[in-house]
């Protein structure tokens, strides 16, 4: 296995586009790592993204919607008053992932991106009309959240694709989550 630490997004999807074999991306890790410890996945190539500048921000877009990169854990999101004021639903599902120390590394990107049937944000990020920002070999791509999980274990992703952040939407006036 071939281990990876790029220094920004477009670093990785060139290393994504050049891997052979099994490529797997990295930010938190936890279900990454059990993967690798239990021998369900051994990728050839594993790239760490949690070392790219921006990567753990939660911003607040221009338009009053929110930007949450790859590496931001649940318990980041859970302490970010603004970012749960405006979608604690959201924070919510986040909240709901594993126990509070899987909490701290867990990400809203891996949780979608794993494509678990138990993955707690997804149907909360589809209810709010998240779009993701895939970025891969061929470049990088705004996806409907909606569109991303194909099946138990499965998504759209092409080979070497991974999410490079979750925008949600200014909330409308009125708007409530729950």
């Amino acid at each position: 296995m071939r281990y990876h630490t790029p220094n920004s997004f477009e670093d990785a999807a060139r290393l994504a586009a050049q891997a052979q074999g099994v490529v797997r991306f990295l930010a938190g890790g936890t279900d990454v790592l059990v993967q690798l410890r239990t021998g369900g996945v051994t990728p050839d190539d594993l790239i760490d993204i949690k070392h790219i500048p921006g990567v753990h921000d939660i911003t607040q877009t221009p338009e009053g919607g929110w930007r949450i990169v790859a590496a931001v854990s649940g318990a980041e999101m859970g302490e970010h008053a603004a970012l749960r004021g405006d979608w604690p639903g959201v924070v919510e599902a986040m909240e709901l992932v594993g126990s509070t120390q899987v909490q701290g590394r867990a990400t809203l990107a891996g949780n979608l991106c794993n494509a678990s049937p138990a993955a707690d944000s997804v149907p909360a990020l589809v209810a709010a009309g998240a779009v993701a920002s895939v970025l891969g070999p061929d470049g990088a791509r705004e996806v409907a959240v909606a569109e991303i999980p194909a099946g138990p274990g499965a998504t759209t992703l092409a080979k070497g694709e991974t999410s490079a952040a979750i925008t949600l939407p200014p909330r409308e006036a009125g708007g409530a989550g729950a």
